[in-house]
């Protein structure tokens, strides 16, 4: 075999038509810079991002990198889905890349050496690599198209699905094809038949015979090659044109959104000024961030978001991808001397409707699952905050908010009563106040207020008695952490709160705060560090809290409660006898596990009891809402069935435990209040029990006793 065998580029086309494509080409690259121009250029308008998305670039751009070509969020809770992207996009990349190489060797390797590399091996090798990514291209939109059009995937069809849809997936799908055909035009044009060299172009070398064999006769293929040649690269070159006026962008602005993602969003949001009136305001759409507005450019509608949201799943109005599409909509309604309507209100035409927000339960399973790093919970935050601006906040959220104002606390009941739960404890609870501790105990407000979590609050304070920790408690001074209320938009309250809280914590003497609710964990470790109290400094209503709170990096010392058992019982300190034999599943709550990533201690301690444990299917980071987040625990819905209603049914049928599954094991005082209410309502209270771990702990001590 020849080592020149090599093919020519522009076999069959003539001068003049070669002129041609180039003129036409130049054209479609000029649309496309001017797109992608116009379309940057437009974030510009935005606000400010309160976070810094662009410090140590070059590390940023290398981790969006690996995540993309990894596509590793892609497979996150769908195999399928992620195989079929990842062939989309590497063998995308790969013909693009294969068509950059063609240029080089005729335009820049060609008249610099006078001659080509594309011939002999790496001619063979390239038509190899080319066809066999082609094929994995076509296999992956093939598996798109099915999914979209004979399975009919859920989530990928909604209130915003479109012809811009369609035609990306069969523009696509056509491009990848047309490829094959061309080439398999131009080996069947060999008079004599296909040589054995293009044998290394598989995919059409088998196209090729298949031509023969339906009678094209090499003259035909020749005759014809030169209008298949045009009608794929005129697709191609309207695509190139085409990508940054539809949905084609977010091949960039996906891209772009990953090399600026905030690792924490969520997790800690935004803070503001003193005056939220003047700075937060979200009187039109370029109110939101620089961020916000590419955001809303990434999104690809593949509605992982709403697939996993509970709130969506329980019919509350709100799915997290109509909320980013209404507002990219409203964007362009605008940018075309479309009416100016509010962005969100309580009643009227707004953009987004009050009641949309206010089923948000803070739960972050959207951020979680969005493969583009989409932060729709900064979104839903500022809109919160917009409402408590314009007064627009729901009845009940105002009684909470009222009853933290003037009582410290989210129930309303006098602060005096705090401490009363440790009324019935047989050993008197120390006092923090009094003497140096090693644990500072923030034992929140559920457990300090409401009769079922006290009994969770007394159950931890007689595990910490048995392994002699050195602990203490705030008394009548532990205030409310302000974290749900700051999720409902009442930002100056929660600055408030913490304000008093931190107040509190410095007149104390200790190394470690030790957490009950993962709410109050999140925000005591994620978000008091980022409050700048200089802000308030002169709020006569606010008493500013000491710099010396903080420690040497400038976060809190903090965990949560299993987390300090788990070592605890690791070191030796707490021996927990084995003493249960109960068929158990255990709950991860959204803040504890998907927030801050603590999924190995609470199932650690489950097991130190005994107990049998049985996962459901939506467990640790994937794990399914109770609904109480975001004051939807305060908050009055008709929906059905009740996220805690699904989750409980989920624990009796799904896991491989069945029906034997006797104890639901939660860490959340939140999560309690919530799957008690679930059990009644939706008929499970003779079927399972609801129990927090140090429940399980202390009956597994008393066992042994």
């Amino acid at each position: 075999m020849s080592e020149g065998v090599t093919r020519e580029t522009f076999w069959q086309i003539s001068e003049l038509e070669e002129v041609i494509f180039y003129f036409l080409a130049v054209v479609a690259i000029l649309v496309f810079v001017y797109g992608v121009y116009s379309r940057f250029r437009r974030y510009t308008r935005g606000t400010e991002d309160p976070f810094d998305r662009l410090d140590d670039l070059g590390t940023r751009i290398r981790e969006a990198g690996r995540i993309a070509f990894s596509n590793e969020k892609q497979f996150d809770r769908d195999l399928v889905g992620g195989m079929m992207h990842s062939f989309i996009l590497w063998g995308f990349l790969t013909l693009f890349i294969g068509t950059s190489i063609l240029a080089i060797d005729k335009y820049a390797f060609g008249p610099v050496t006078g001659e080509s590399f594309y011939v002999g091996n790496f001619f063979r090798s390239y038509s190899f690599v080319m066809d066999l990514m082609g094929l994995l291209f076509v296999c992956g939109l093939s598996v798109a198209i099915y999914r979209r059009y004979v399975v009919r995937n859920h989530r990928l069809w909604g209130k915003h699905t479109s012809w811009e849809d369609d035609l990306l997936v069969w523009s696509l799908f056509v491009l990848g094809v047309g490829g094959f055909l061309l080439e398999s035009f131009r080996i069947a044009s060999w008079q004599g038949g296909p040589q054995a060299f293009e044998q290394a172009s598989f995919v059409s070398y088998f196209l090729a015979t298949v031509m023969i064999e339906a009678g094209i006769t090499a003259d035909a293929a020749q005759a014809a090659y030169p209008a298949v040649w045009w009608s794929h690269s005129l697709v191609a070159l309207w695509f190139i044109a085409w990508i940054p006026y539809a949905k084609p962008f977010h091949m960039l602005s996906s891209f772009a959104n990953v090399v600026t993602r905030d690792g924490s969003a969520g997790v800690r949001l935004p803070g503001v000024p003193a005056d939220p009136a003047a700075d937060t305001e979200l009187a039109d759409i370029d109110d939101f961030s620089w961020k916000q507005l590419l955001d809303h450019d990434a999104c690809t509608k593949c509605g992982r978001c709403s697939a996993v949201c509970p709130a969506k799943a329980s019919d509350r109005p709100l799915d997290p991808r109509d909320v980013i599409l209404d507002l990219r909509e409203y964007r362009k309604q605008r940018d075309a001397g479309g009416e100016e309507i509010p962005i969100i209100a309580d009643g009227g035409t707004s953009v987004i409707d009050a009641e949309t927000m206010e089923s948000c339960m803070a739960c972050m399973a959207c951020v979680d699952s969005c493969p583009v790093e989409i932060e729709h919970l900064t979104h839903f935050t500022d809109m919160h905050r917009q409402l408590v601006e314009q007064a627009d906040v729901d009845r009940n959220a105002q009684d909470v908010f009222q009853n933290v104002m003037q009582q410290g606390n989210t129930f309303g009941d006098p602060a005096r009563t705090r401490p009363d739960w440790t009324e019935e404890l047989d050993f008197e609870g120390p006092d923090a106040r009094d003497e140096p501790v090693e644990y500072l105990w923030y034992v929140g407000d559920y457990p300090s207020y409401d009769d079922r979590n006290k009994k969770v609050a007394r159950s931890l304070a007689r595990i910490f008695e048995a392994a002699g920790v050195d602990y203490g408690i705030l008394y009548e001074d532990e205030v409310y952490d302000g974290n749900d209320v700051r999720r409902m938009g009442e930002e100056l309250l929660y600055v408030d709160q913490a304000a008093q809280l931190i107040g509190a914590f410095e007149g104390c003497e200790f190394e470690t705060i030790v957490c009950t609710d993962p709410h109050s964990f999140n925000t005591i470790v994620n978000e008091y560090p980022e409050i700048d109290f200089a802000e308030y400094a002169d709020d006569p209503m606010m008493e500013v809290p000491l710099e010396g709170y903080w420690n040497a990096d400038g976060a809190i010392e903090a965990k949560h409660y299993t987390q300090v058992v788990a070592e605890l019982a690791e070191s030796g300190t707490l021996d927990v006898p084995a003493e249960l034999d109960y068929t158990v599943t255990y709950h991860d709550p959204c803040h504890l596990g998907r927030y801050n990533d603590v999924f190995d201690a609470p199932r650690q301690l489950v097991a130190e009891t005994g107990c049998d444990l049985h996962e459901m299917p939506r467990n640790r980071a994937d794990s399914f809402c109770c609904g109480g987040g975001g004051g939807g625990l305060w908050m009055d819905f008709d929906e059905d069935p009740k996220p805690s209603e699904e989750r409980l049914r989920e624990a009796l049928e799904d896991t491989d435990a069945g029906d034997a599954v006797e104890k639901f094991v939660v860490a959340c005082p939140m999560c309690m209040t919530m799957y008690e209410d679930g059990r009644k309502t939706g008929g499970f209270e003779d079927d399972l029990d609801v129990v927090g771990i140090t429940e399980l702990l202390a009956e597994s001590l008393d066992a042994a006793a």
